[in-house]
């Protein structure tokens, strides 16, 4: 495997519903060596086989906190504004022009819902969407999550002559 030289990649789940999509985050993170945060309340249980199905034999390997609410996660892990990429339908920026820094924290909303509009005014800055044909009204979370965490990881390794 190739170093990921030192980056630090967290990926924010807030309020998931569907047990698989969280299961195939958690192996995509796996495999990108990335945290990977739960804000309850979550749509599942994560005792359920589906979850460790998605997961497959890895989802006792992946990096993984799940915390209370969204203030009890920012309190604890104070990202920075440049830290922090949200991605919803109306981001004002396309995916593509993230700026990768060493740390990072992806956020996602549920599967229905998206984010609240506290937390996407909160970071209003660093909004972002990924750009789709009008045939489908959106992608899959787990898709969506898989793009965005590569993406930091391709930008930052260019950035840096890897």
């Amino acid at each position: 495997m190739v170093s990921l030289i030192h980056l630090e990649r967290h990926v924010v789940l807030v309020s998931p519903e569907v047990h698989w999509n969280t299961g195939n985050i958690g192996r995509t993170c796996l495999g990108a060596d990335a945290f990977l945060h739960l804000i309850k309340p979550l749509g599942f249980s994560l005792d359920s086989r589906e979850v460790k199905r998605a997961g497959l034999d890895y989802w006792d390997k992946v990096k993984l906190t799940v915390w209370e609410d969204f203030p009890t996660f920012q309190n604890s892990m104070k990202p920075l504004s440049k830290e922090v990429a949200v991605f919803t339908k109306t981001g004002k920026n396309p995916f593509w022009h993230m700026r990768a820094s060493g740390r990072m924290f992806l956020i996602f909303g549920s599967e229905t819902k998206g984010l609240s509009d506290d937390i996407v005014s909160m970071f209003e800055h660093a909004t972002y969407h990924i750009p789709i044909s009008r045939e489908i009204r959106c992608l899959n979370l787990s898709t969506c999550v898989g793009i965005a965490l590569y993406e930091t990881l391709r930008t930052i390794k260019l950035d840096h002559g890897y």
